[in-house]
């Protein structure tokens, strides 16, 4: 199965292979592969801010596709959210 594939040949990540710490973004890519499978409770516990990413991935397309002001506001939303939740995760992994 490709899923398992997948698993097995994750990217390493260079910040904690050099530093010893993890970044803000590991785990993301063995939430990744749990949403695939359909574990979306596993998928949180990973990586809490995959879900809210993905949504804003989403308004990013439809703002590329409509191109409106409300969109672009929507968009401007997302993203701080996103930076917010991934600080806050990031927090919470040294504590």
């Amino acid at each position: 199965m490709f899923l398992d594939w997948l698993e097995h040949h994750l990217l390493p990540c260079p910040t904690k292979f050099f530093f010893g710490v993890e970044c803000p973004g590991c785990g993301m890519q063995r939430a990744i592969i749990e949403l695939l499978r359909g574990n979306l409770v596993e998928s949180i516990k990973l990586y809490p801010p995959l879900i809210p990413m993905l949504l804003m991935l989403v308004v990013l397309i439809i703002n590329l596709k409509v191109n409106s002001a409300v969109w672009q506001k929507v968009l401007k939303y997302f993203f701080i959210a996103n930076v917010a939740i991934i600080l806050i995760n990031y927090i919470f992994k040294f504590i």
